[in-house]
């Protein structure tokens, strides 16, 4: 039988509405119920392309002692952090400060009034080299909240007091401006982590993180210092080369579990491809290397193939499992790329371009063992092939299209990754503004004509009495918008104006900050909030500019207020632009590398009046 989930509309609910767990949705019925019951709430949270999801799926909420523990124990709650990004914000906040660190899926236990006091990760069937298991969590926790209830309250008490502080901010003195020093210092906080071997940042895993590779190529065009753009554009050039790009089907996936970029988690984000294909443009308008322009065409081909509703919103993420097993789709055996190639092309050894091997170079995620399978990759760009093979740049890339496009249409044929096909207004204004830079830097109508198109889209379908709504799905437009909705679609909107200097588009912009402002905006310590006022379901309310794998709605909400700023010569947005800059100044001067897209509007202020950049 199905289970509450059964009536949503999320793809991550629904995989779990037929599991055992007698899931709730957030509302006020599971709170209810957990009140009446006396029981503490188990909350998970997560999202319908997480890998880690679904392993602890398949080992716990598919089962039924796992599940009948759960049940036993608990009123158990489950989450879409895409769909609810604010109570991702506020617990992950709570599991970062019990734990040091955070993750999906996001497992909370919490008392009937939302107050947290255990936090973790992924959790295993079963305990195992001291990491604690579900059903052993059920046994203790059971036991805890019956004989010392007490001991719980005052650990969640103290969980909660400290909760708010982590969406405190800390301002400059009054009149404090933003300085170049500290964005300089940021550009060699970055470089301390370069791989200068692999490119990218730190060890692995290792992230895109393209809104550090864009602040890169802007401090690179102010200081023209070879090294920053180095850092730059060999992070760019060994991310498309590596398994992190899909050589078949275009896209990147989600992030390498390695230095060398080899080997992804195969999920493929939205947010990804728009932000990766901004830092392409960018880098193209720099170093006008066609390798960058194509990369960033590429990429556009993906998302306007694949991940476009036909009436014109975006579609949110594509999984990377299939058939139970991670990059399944993805992969190649030797013997099955050779089949494909054929023997037409004997004088381009392709499995020793792109790397395959008999005995594979995928390993098992448990073992470590090499699988048979092979993640296609490059070691240097087709150009430099061309070169080696004595073979004409332009004609070794027409042959690896014709390659490529056989190996599409026989991939086509396995089982597909589930697609998220949820629409979110945040991430479609993403979307918009890369198109939208697209065409201003490329020239494709294309580009424009489906930034356009979304733009329509959530007008017509997630725009609703003046406000913005979160997500649609299968004709269901719901979900109250955050800080992030505006901010986000404040972006495409500006970004449109710039492609196309149609005044619409730079009104629609300024209304939507004008909501922004009034719903949003903290009038005592200034910034924005991500919920609004109404939101009263949440311990606290949380304010973010701290630049994960999106930047913050405080961070993109102050490089549209500089914008909005020149682009209307009206001096109150550049004013409302320096209180919010003086509203976090403190907390980002002490850590700037963990605020670049806050640094990139102190810069924009620096450098007031370059509409063009």
């Amino acid at each position: 039988m199905p289970n509450r989930l059964i009536n949503e509309s999320s793809p991550y609910l629904l995989q779990h509405a037929h599991n055992p767990v007698d899931w709730y949705p957030w509302g006020d019925d599971a709170f209810d119920k957990a009140r009446q019951e006396n029981k503490p709430i188990f909350l998970s949270v997560g999202y319908a392309t997480c890998h880690w999801c679904h392993v602890m799926e398949r080992e716990s909420f598919e089962d039924n002692e796992a599940a009948a523990a759960l049940n036993r124990s608990f009123v158990s709650i489950k989450v879409d952090r895409e769909e609810r990004p604010d109570i991702d914000a506020v617990y992950m906040a709570a599991c970062q400060m019990v734990n040091g660190s955070g993750g999906w899926p996001l497992s909370i236990v919490m008392t009937p009034d939302r107050k947290p006091f255990f936090a973790g990760t992924y959790i295993p069937k079963t305990s195992v080299q001291g990491r604690l298991g579900l059903i052993d969590l059920c046994n203790r926790i059971d036991e805890l909240w019956r004989q010392t209830p007490e001991r719980v309250i005052e650990s969640a008490q103290a969980v909660s007091s400290h909760l708010g502080a982590a969406f405190q901010f800390e301002s400059d003195g009054e009149g404090t401006a933003p300085d170049m020093q500290v964005i300089e210092q940021a550009v060699q906080n970055i470089g301390r982590g370069f791989d200068s071997e692999f490119g990218g940042f730190d060890s692995a895993p290792k992230f895109p993180m393209a809104h550090r590779l864009l602040f890169l190529l802007r401090a690179y065009e102010r200081s023209q210092d070879a090294r920053v753009l180095e850092m730059a554009s060999r992070t760019l050039e060994a991310m498309r080369l590596g398994g992190l790009w899909d050589h078949v089907g275009f896209g990147f996936h989600r992030y390498a579990t390695d230095r060398r970029w080899l080997l992804p988690h195969f999920e493929k984000m939205l947010y990804d491809q728009a932000l990766l294909a901004m830092a392409y443009l960018k880098a193209f308008q720099i170093t006008q290397n066609p390798f960058f322009e194509q990369t960033a065409r590429a990429v556009f081909t993906y998302v306007l193939r694949d991940m476009t509703d036909p009436r014109g919103g975006f579609y949110t993420a594509e999984d990377a499992d299939s058939e139970g097993e991670e990059g399944k789709f993805y992969v190649w055996s030797q013997a099955e790329f050779e089949q494909v190639a054929g023997r037409g092309d004997a004088d381009v050894p392709w499995t020793r371009i792109l790397n395959l091997q008999s005995e594979g170079n995928f390993l098992d995620e448990a073992t470590h063992r090499k699988t048979g399978a092979n993640i296609l990759h490059l070691t240097q760009p087709w150009q430099q092939w061309a070169q080696q093979l004595g073979i004409a740049p332009g004609q070794l890339d027409a042959r690896w299209e014709d390659l490529r496009g056989r190996l599409f249409k026989t991939r086509a044929q396995r089982v597909p990754p589930l697609k998220d096909d949820k629409i979110l207004t945040d991430w479609n204004g993403l979307m918009i503004a890369a198109l939208a830079m697209g065409y201003r830097i490329l020239g494709d109508k294309t580009h424009l004509q489906a930034a356009v198109g979304a733009a329509g889209f959530v007008f017509e379908n997630l725009f609703v009495q003046g406000q913005l709504l979160h997500r649609y799905r299968e004709g269901d437009a719901a979900i109250a918008a955050t800080a992030n909705d505006y901010a986000f679609s404040i972006m495409g909107l500006i970004e449109l104006y710039r492609a196309t200097q149609e005044k619409p588009w730079l009104q629609r912009a300024l209304d939507l900050q004008a909501v922004m402002d009034s719903r949003f905006r903290d009038a005592e310590q200034g910034g924005y909030f991500l919920t609004s006022a109404e939101a009263r379901d949440l311990p606290v309310r949380p304010k973010e500019i701290y630049d994960g794998a999106i930047p913050s709605a405080n961070a993109v909400a102050l490089n549209n207020l500089v914008w909005l700023g020149r682009l209307t010569q009206d001096a109150q947005w550049r004013d409302q632009a320096l209180r919010l800059i003086q509203a976090t100044g403190a907390t980002v001067r002490r850590q700037p590398a963990a605020f670049i897209h806050t640094l990139e509007g102190w810069r924009r202020v620096l450098e007031a009046g370059d509409k063009n950049e």
